[in-house]
């Protein structure tokens, strides 16, 4: 949970009951804590990266307390990453002081030691998806395994799969209400993503009775 700060607490004399209250508002608070922190995707989200945030090392991120979720700083992968076109590396900067347009999620997809980064690229104006990739550490440094760069477009991670989804246009669609959506799962076996048969939305006139049907082969 972001913001969540816990003060120290002193314990106070008052015999076997107080330490039992104590002993119970420490647990619930453990609890709080815990779900906070994991959510239900098993996924970590993370805000916009900060420019504070880019002179950290990327290969050599600090662990949180269960070993496999590493902090990393997606900025610096993504602009150090020759697999990211020079389009979405221009667009990546700051939008308004040091807020940079990045998502970052952390979570399991290809069964590695350590946690996956999954890093969304948006647009300042309209947080349009424009790019999105997967890093797996491998030794200790990030390997990028998938890229997507067909905007706009939006990766997550959901229950251990990867999902990207597509927004779908028609003419004369604002940018704020498209049509519809595609959404692909993705496997990793092999050392490598394979997709599965994207599921198409409509999202309707009035957003109701839309209906979810898998896009046709292309």
């Amino acid at each position: 949970m972001r913001g969540l700060t816990r003060a120290g607490s002193d314990r106070a004399p008052g015999g076997t009951q107080a330490v039992i209250t104590v002993g119970a508002v420490l647990a619930a608070l453990t609890l709080l804590v815990a779900a906070c922190g994991t959510g239900g995707t098993g996924a970590r989200d993370e805000g916009p990266a900060h420019a504070s945030a880019v002179a950290g090392a990327v290969a050599s991120p600090s662990a949180s307390p269960s070993g496999t979720y590493k902090r990393v700083d997606a900025v610096t992968l993504v602009k150090d990453d020759p697999a990211v076109s020079t389009t979405v590396k221009s667009e990546l900067k700051p939008c308004s002081g040091e807020e940079y347009p990045v998502d970052v999620t952390y979570g399991q997809l290809t069964g590695g030691s350590v946690d996956d980064v999954v890093v969304n690229v948006l647009t300042c104006a309209d947080a349009v998806g424009i790019g999105s990739y997967v890093y797996r550490d491998e030794g200790g440094t990030y390997k990028n395994v998938f890229k997507t760069e067909e905007s706009p477009v939006y990766a997550e991670v959901d229950q251990g799969l990867l999902t990207v989804t597509k927004q779908v246009y028609k003419k004369g669609d604002p940018i704020s209400s498209p049509s519809g959506e595609d959404v692909i799962t993705y496997d990793w076996a092999g050392g490598r993503f394979v997709g599965r048969p994207p599921v198409h939305t409509d999202y309707g006139k009035t957003g109701a009775g839309s209906e979810s049907t898998p896009a046709p082969d292309s």
